[in-house]
């Protein structure tokens, strides 16, 4: 220890957090860890670590601390500190916990950024950087030995959580007839939801600067008092469901807020109020017509509402997050805020189906209840009971997949204190009672001598009995053999209103969770022994009847199974197999001070010190930690009594879930005290669910932090399954991987060398790709039972000896494990898998539901499916990792990779303008665009390919033809051994050809620009003097700057066009193609692939000039790569076309590339009033291209990752400037971090090629019967009212031949959309695999899409139309009729409004509207102030809305102009 004195420096003088001189300090090296503390002080003492050893030059003695960090600690500076070096151990840190925001960490960067901290020095509010800065986050919260500290070392053994303060967050509000009913304050509990619970939420929300991305969302069910479907009139019949128990009901969601970001919420509280005040009056009338009798709806009660179904609905969206991979949020929530009281009644497969996925997917589930909180364990689910008669049981589960809080007003009542628990039975009239006692005769209360008073009946010893497995040879109690399926008993409150009081913790499948000792007679007092209940009590056990509201004793003897029942009232005695699910999520919770961890808003009334009063040996499981095994040194805690040895902690801290480490094998089960359980209640599963939980000042609190800051599912978890159970539950394969000879041959494949990963990379990279898919680190488990654990039958493969070199992992997901070893270049990648998997659940669910912008309560439908993970292909994704994500292994969708979908689209549009500024003017004042801005937009995406997408570089300034784009040699990363290398016979000539590059450059003529000296070549002149002209050093086509895999004399196809068409005698678009083509034919020229058989394809298309015999420069050339699919998966290739025109030309031949514009002819005449309509235009794709291609993408341009980074590009193989091009990044082996930087800038430097790049989502529309379509999202349909424009015509274009009818109407709306600013969009849409054909629009700000159903031509029907998915159980979900083609169905109802019935389907037609929601704030540049505008967009649906329905006859003026046009270029033919 040594005194010093304190200075403090800014962190622009140094970027060091401490400077020390080493000199001053003996001892003292690099990476030591020292505090620093004023003696006279008890603040908290500063850790740091010694990073610089220089002296700060402030004389001997003194340190250097920077300034935030000094005031953070309160040293004051020029005071004395001492300074002491730590032992790491001692300052070791459980857990730490990193908050960011505004930005995607996915879990593969959270495990390097992990391995990147571990032995570092943090302290409070430390800011952390990764990956170059791409990484940010910040310490909020760290713990060691059981207690909040202030700074710590990180181990590898620290636990870190991170939390997102950006997430994507669900709540939804359960507006249950509860909703309606006072507390005891006299408030509604709709009022203490949202003005209480939600407005202190959104207050810490902005107290703590979260920015999440939330969708509102108010729920409920509705029952309907009906026997059959006879009673419901035909409008109703297409969404009524049927419970079990008979009853039909609807299931009602009202979308308020829809991914939405707000500084200020108050106006959403606001909103909701309004929606409150009639949400009941419109669900409960909303299908009454006049005249006509509906059977009576009725509001649900909160236990029996639709909470399982919400929670599907939001995993729905969630499981799609590698689609619509949004780069400024991270992490996943879905709030329930219940009136009730935690209880639920739920169906049982839904309840497996839900947690299966809730788990899976890592998505955090809160439930908040405004309700009171009852004396019971919750939350608490009631599984239906299809059994229907009287004696069945109940059964219960206590899901521990569920974060539970009470919300509380801190409202006092004058007179008293007291907070009754229990909501009092509606108050009955005097009549019934009257009747009641009537019954008695009938026996159905108790006679006085059936009575058993408590004398003669003893509750507790019946009560013990109850709640304990039978002996394994009782004879009264109907055992079932253990079979996979249970069920269990239980006891329901006396009214039917009260919650449910027996509960167990179950699951359906293979895995019985529930451990039970068999002499387990855990309630038994020393009064009362299990051995006292006589056989007077087995004989009639009191059951409570299901359906009577009062308790009588019956004579028939419970049916019981083979299992004991918990006892809600006190479940802390009851404990569960461990299981990985259990263990999923415990990593978030930190250690409280007796070593289990604790959920902090869960308050204990008694001093955690204290012990229980109850035997020690039932409290021991709180001791058993099964954290990392790592030993706290904290040697003052008491010892406990384990099975009569005595332990200290220490041993006590075990070292997995389930190898158990207390000596008691895991086949005796003698008493509760295994490591190898948990306890039944909790998140954790290892705090106690204690009476003390429900009192009034001390009760489950909210837990602000996870609704505030919520936590990403942890990367680490501590359950590996024992050896036994490995051996008989699991299948066990293995394969190996020897990343080195698959990368040689691959390598020799290869026709462009990029340096392959090493066996390590490729090593850290399996369990980063196995992060990234859900998959946890296995950690503290002993190594040498897990390497004993496996062997496959077989041989065992040499990686299975415990090799000293060796490297191993474990991870695991649900019941999935994988073990990576490394040994040598060998890696075993061993996979077990449960032996009898879950079966696949497949729920179809219809529904109603209201998202903003709509006008009724729309039917939709969606399927719940659990993912079998055990089915994915991860043989093939290591090897996709292995090889580089060679061609060979391409990336497929059940890969889950990640992608990113962008349009470009033109950038600035004057009308745009003109509507931002002038709040009057209509939204219809798009112009069509002129052939030169079209040609414009092609320069510009011929530019954004050159020198964004491709990167290259010309070498010198050389005007080719009519674009002068600065040209490029290929910017590539700098990091050397990615720089794909030439072939051996490549290398030598590169060098001539840099040095001959260089020598061109400078002969760069300047005389060129004023004018061309030398004459134009001849029209007649030969094919080797164009050849020889456009070699031409100052007057040729401009060759690009040779780069690997580009040969020498590279071109462009589109630009040697127009140099021809500039350096060539009356030369035209055709000529000069065909021109090209002679070229190529006589073998002069080549793609730059040295395929022979490419054809010439206008457009950004690379060729080359092959030597001829006579050139002696044959020393220099660089020969092609001669293998195509290499080439296009380094370059990206697009053809150029012109627009596409409606019309049939009368002279066929190729069209000018800029082409002329669609809408109309030369006369102005519009499309669809013409005569010569092409009539394959409605159905045309594009012809023999493939629409999309795919290439290679170097994502990490600015070298900030820690490892090797790529992607893929899939792009549109075709441009037409008049509509979207698409460009859809993907990636797997990325961070996308560094993938949104690359976007963005992109995004940036689309501006200067007079482009605009916006994302867009997967499934533009989020139709019902698109798999992945989000199910509360859907379009708003626009109709379009034709009745003004027939004007006594039977129909609209009556007077032209009747097979062109449909072709004009979608040409008529299709001019109308155009209007409005709406370019064609072909994106592999999802209509498409639907088999309709569709045609979608995107708006030029990027902020909507129009979607024109077109009605299929009947010969086409056959071929294309796909009947809605018919459920597969349509006993408890029935559907009604099938639509013809889904859209059409989908437009039905949307028209259909009140009048169902008088629909007459030829003659609706109309628009499907939607918006984009992946533009965020991110998107909105100084040159597009309307991306992402919103009062912009709702100015635009509106007028559209206004527009179509032809109000001020605008519809009709513009239908006349239409007319008067043809009229006009009529009369002119006539003359």
């Amino acid at each position: 220890m040594k005194s010093f004195k304190l200075i403090v420096h800014q962190s622009s003088f140094s970027s060091e957090d401490l400077i020390i001189n080493l000199k001053d300090y003996p001892g003292l090296k690099e990476k030591d860890i020292i505090e620093i503390y004023h003696p006279e002080n008890d603040y908290p003492r500063l850790l740091l670590q010694v990073t610089k050893v220089d002296a700060p030059g402030r004389g001997r003695d003194t340190i250097s601390v920077e300034q935030s960090i000094a005031t953070t600690f309160q040293l004051r500076t020029f005071a004395d500190v001492y300074v002491n070096v730590v032992n790491v151990a001692d300052v070791a840190l459980d857990s730490v916990e990193l908050t960011f925001k505004d930005q995607y960490l996915g879990r593969s960067e959270m495990w390097r950024l992990k391995n990147h901290l571990v032995s570092t020095c943090v302290y409070l509010n430390k800011k952390i950087e990764y990956c170059g800065g791409a990484v940010r986050c910040q310490v909020y919260e760290m713990w060691s030995q059981g207690d909040r500290v202030a700074c710590g070392v990180i181990t590898e053994d620290t636990k870190i959580v991170f939390r997102s303060s950006t997430s994507m967050v669900y709540l939804f509000i359960q507006m249950s007839s509860e909703m309606w009913d006072f507390d005891i304050h006299g408030d509604l509990y709709f009022e203490k939801a949202v003005n209480g619970f939600l407005a202190d939420l959104f207050t810490k929300w902005k107290k703590n600067g979260s920015n999440h991305e939330v969708t509102i969302v108010l729920f409920s069910r509705t029952f309907y008092k009906a026997k059959t479907l006879e009673e419901f009139p035909q409008h109703m019949k297409e969404c009524l469901q049927k419970d079990y128990r008979g009853r039909f009901y609807e299931d009602f969601y009202r979308v308020a807020v829809q991914n939405e970001r707000y500084e200020d919420w108050s106006n959403v509280l606001l909103q909701l109020r309004r929606l409150f005040t009639d949400y009941q009056k419109i669900v409960l009338q909303y299908h009454e017509r006049p005249n006509m009798e509906i059977p009576t709806a009725i509001n649900s009660t909160a236990a029996q509402g639709n909470f399982l179904e919400v929670l599907n609905m939001s995993l729905n969206v969630f499981e799609k997050h590698y689609l619509d991979r949004c780069f400024d949020r991270t992490g996943q929530l879905s709030v329930v805020i219940t009136p009730g009281v935690g209880v639920f009644e739920v169906d049982r497969e839904l309840t497996n189906v839900t947690k299966q996925r809730i788990i899976d997917n890592g998505v955090g589930s809160d439930l908040v209840c405004v309700g009171e909180q009852p004396l019971h364990a919750v939350p608490l689910l009631k599984f239906h009971n299809k059994d229907s008669n009287l004696n069945s049981i109940d059964d219960y589960s206590m899901p521990h997949w569920i974060n539970l809080s009470f919300y509380s007003t801190n409202k006092k009542v004058a007179y008293s204190n007291f907070i009754p628990r229990i909501k009092l039975p509606p108050r009955k009239s005097q009549e019934p009672l009257k009747k009641m006692y009537e019954d008695e005769s009938k026996g159905k209360l108790i006679k006085e001598d059936d009575y058993m008073h408590n004398s003669i009946f003893d509750y507790d010893a019946y009560d013990a009995q109850v709640f304990q497995l039978p002996p394994a040879h009782s004879t009264c109690v109907q055992r079932v053999a253990r079979t996979k399926k249970t069920s269990v008993a239980g006891l329901e409150g006396i009214s039917r209103r009260s919650p449910p009081a027996s509960s167990i913790h179950h699951r359906k499948m293979s895995d019985p969770d529930i451990h039970h000792s068999l002499g387990s007679d855990i309630l038994s007092s020393s009064k009362h022994g299990v051995s006292e209940v006589g056989s007077d009590a087995t004989d009639s056990p009191i059951s409570i009847n299901r359906l009577s509201p009062r308790s009588s004793v019956s004579n028939k003897p419970v049916i019981r199974t083979g299992r004991a029942l918990i006892n809600p009232f006190d479940p802390s005695h009851v404990t569960v197999k461990l299981t990985s699910n259990r263990r999923r999520w415990t990593h978030i919770f930190p250690k409280g001070p007796t070593g289990v961890l604790i959920q902090q808003h869960h308050y204990q009334a008694r001093p955690a010190g204290e012990p229980a009063s109850r035997p020690d040996e039932h409290r021991s499981e709180n001791n058993i930690s099964k954290e990392n095994g790592s030993t706290i040194n904290n040697n003052n805690h008491p010892v406990y009594q384990v099975d009569g040895n005595v332990m200290g902690r220490k041993r006590m801290i075990s070292t997995s879930g389930a190898l158990s480490i207390l000596g008691t094998a895991l086949s005796t089960p003698s008493t509760t005290n295994n490591a190898s359980l948990a306890l039944l209640w909790g998140a954790t599963g290892e705090q106690e669910w204690t009476p003390a939980l429900t009192t009034a000042n001390r009760a489950i609190g909210v837990d602000w932090k996870s609704l505030t800051i919520p936590a990403c599912l942890p990367i680490t978890t501590d359950y590996f399954p024992d050896k036994r159970s490995l051996q008989n539950d699991y299948l066990v394969s293995d394969y190996n991987l020897l990343p080195d000879d698959v990368n040689a041959d691959f390598a020799k494949n290869r026709a462009i060398y990029k340096e392959p990963l090493t066996t390590m990379e490729v090593f850290k990279e399996l369990v980063s790709q196995r992060l990234a898919q859900g998959f946890q680190l296995i950690v503290g488990v002993n190594d040498s039972e897990v390497l004993e654990s496996h062997c496959p039958s077989r041989v065992a493969p040499p990686s299975c000896q415990p090799a000293h070199a060796a490297k191993r992992y474990l991870l695991s997901i649900g019941r999935i494990f994988h073990k990576l070893t490394l040994v040598g270049s060998t890696i075993t990648v061993t996979r077990y898998r449960p032996r009898h998997p879950y079966p696949p659940f497949n729920i179809h669910y219809r529904y109603r539901f209201h998202a903003p912008n709509h006008d009724t309560y729309e039917v939709s439908w969606v399927s719940f499916t659990t993912e079998k993970l055990e089915n994915y292909n991860w043989n093939y994704m290591d090897h996709y990792i292995c090889t580089r994500g060679d061609t060979d292994f391409a990336l497929v969708e059940p890969l889950k990779y990640w992608r990113f979908r962008t349009l470009l689209l033109p950038l600035i549009n004057p009308a745009t303008k003109t509507i931002l500024e002038d709040e009057s003017t209509h939204c219809d004042i798009y112009p069509t665009p002129t052939r030169q801005d079209l040609d414009h937009l092609t320069e510009g995406f011929l530019k954004m390919t050159e020198s964004y997408f491709n990167k290259v570089k010309r070498p010198n300034k050389q005007r080719g033809g009519v674009s002068s784009s600065p040209f490029r040699e290929r910017v590539g990363s700098t990091r050397l051994p990615d720089r794909p290398r030439l072939r051996i016979e490549a290398i030598a000539a590169a060098k001539t050809v840099l040095e001959r590059s260089q020598s061109q450059s400078g002969e760069c003529d300047d005389t060129y620009d004023d004018g061309v000296i030398e004459p134009k070549l001849k029209a007649n002149a030969t094919l080797l003097e164009v050849v020889d002209r456009m070699r031409h050093p100052s007057l040729g086509v401009g060759f690009l700057q040779q780069t690997v895999s580009l040969p020498s004399h590279t071109f462009v196809s589109i630009y040697a066009i127009h140099w021809l068409q500039a350096n060539m005698e009356n030369m035209t678009y055709e000529k000069a193609t065909s021109c090209m083509e002679r070229l190529l034919r006589d073998k002069m020229i080549c793609h730059a692939s040295g395929d022979t058989l490419k054809r010439y394809i206008v457009g950004y298309y690379m060729y080359h000039i092959l030597p001829q015999k006579k050139d002696k420069e044959l020393t220099d050339y660089v020969k092609p790569l001669g293998d195509l699919q290499s080439f296009e998966n380094e370059w990206m290739e697009v053809e150029v076309l012109g627009p596409r025109s409606p019309l049939l030309t009368s002279e066929t031949g190729a069209i000018d590339i800029s082409g002329n514009s669609t809408a109309t002819d030369d006369s102005g005449m519009p499309a669809f009033l013409c005569d010569n309509i092409d009539p394959n235009y409605m159905h045309m794709e594009n012809d023999d291209l493939p629409l999309y291609k795919n290439t290679h993408l170097d994502i990490d341009v600015n070298n900030k990752s820690d490892r090797i980074e790529w992607g893929h590009a899939r792009y549109q193989a075709t441009f037409r400037p008049d509509q979207a091009y698409e460009m859809c990044i993907q990636w797997a082996i990325a961070s996308g971090n560094i993938v949104a930087e690359l976007i963005i800038g992109w995004a940036r430097k689309a501006p200067s090629c007079r482009l605009q790049m916006v994302p867009i989502p997967a499934d533009p529309l989020a139709l019902p019967f698109t798999e992945k379509s989000d199910p509360l999202r859907g379009p708003i349909y626009v109709p379009l009212n034709e009745e003004p424009l027939l004007r006594g015509k039977t129909a609209l274009f009556e007077g032209f031949p009747e097979d062109t009818w449909l072709e004009r109407l979608f040409l008529f709306q299709e001019a109308i959309v155009g209007r409005f600013g709406f370019i064609k969009c072909t994106v592999e849409s999802t209509s498409h695999a639907a088999g309709v054909g569709d045609h979608l629009y995107v708006h030029v700000t990027g902020n909507m899409f129009i979607l024109i159903p077109t009605t299929v031509k009947s010969e086409q029907k056959g071929l294309k139309a796909k009947p809605v998915n018919k459920p597969l159980n349509s006993s408890r979900y029935p559907v009604h009729e099938a639509a013809p083609s889904p859209h059409e169905g989908y437009i039905t109802r949307h028209v259909s409004g009140k009048n169902k019935d008088d629909y007459d389907n030829s003659r609706r037609m109309g628009f499907l509207w939607s918006w984009n929601h992946m533009i965020s704030k991110k998107w909105k540049w100084s040159q597009t102030p309307a991306t992402g505008d919103e009062s912009f967009q709702m100015r635009m649906l509106r007028d559209f809305k206004h527009f179509c329905a032809n109000h001020e006859q605008r519809l009709s003026q513009f239908w006349d102009q239409c007319w008067e046009v043809r009229e006009k270029a009529k009369g002119i033919k006539c003359f």
